[in-house]
């Protein structure tokens, strides 16, 4: 399931000007897949504190969350493409803003 994923990423990434091979990008794909991991796990937490009653803090703030930035969604559950940052905006948008928090975070916590 996830392989053919992965293959039409690499094959996407490959073509891209500049990249020669796996290695100009996998650092790139990998922090990608943790954000995403750490979404899920989040959702995990809050949906296991909720059944037992309890609180659930986020660990990272709601404007930063995958489902907020990366795969936003409409009232109804649908993905929301018109609204997901692209291009230049997705660019903008993590080297500027999630990078920096991240940052800020790590140095909070540390």
């Amino acid at each position: 399931m996830f392989e053919q994923t992965f293959k039409n990423i690499d094959d996407i990434l490959h073509k891209d000007a500049g990249c020669g091979s796996e290695l100009d990008y996998v650092e790139q794909t990998s922090w990608v897949l943790f954000l995403k991991y750490l979404d899920d796990l989040e959702k995990d937490k809050a949906t296991a504190a909720e059944l037992t009653g309890k609180t659930y803090t986020n660990i990272i703030a709601p404007e930063f969350q995958w489902t907020v930035w990366a795969a936003p969604k409409l009232p109804d559950g649908k993905p929301d493409y018109h609204n997901a940052p692209t291009g230049d905006d997705l660019l903008e948008m993590v080297n500027n803003k999630l990078f920096t928090y991240q940052h800020l975070y790590k140095q909070k916590v540390a």
